[in-house]
């Protein structure tokens, strides 16, 4: 008997943009806004780092993140899993065989 409150965590979709650092990775979430007065929309980008235990994901991949406990005073988020490979390391692959 845990009486323990299930706690949903929030997912969010982001770009990976920098794999320098071991098991983290920055992630780009970007949201679409709406000006209060005039109305138009514009594009807001946030940086957040996330942990990658595995060292797996790598500039370009798609990934969904989810809040975590405080790993390091900048990490609060984790990957979860990839929604799209990047396709850039495709290409760079491609070049160096040929």
């Amino acid at each position: 008997m845990d009486n323990k409150k299930e706690i949903k965590k929030r997912r969010l979709t982001g770009e990976v943009v920098s794999d320098k650092m071991q098991k983290t990775r920055v992630v780009a979430i970007v949201t679409t806004k709406r000006h209060p007065v005039y109305e138009k929309l514009y594009k807001s980008t946030t940086k957040i780092k996330a942990h990658d235990e595995n060292n797996q994901y790598k500039i370009g991949d798609v990934v969904i993140i989810q809040e975590t406990r405080p790993l390091s005073k900048d990490k609060r988020w984790e990957i979860v899993e990839l929604v799209k490979k990047a396709k850039v390391a495709e290409k760079i692959d491609a070049e160096v065989i040929e």
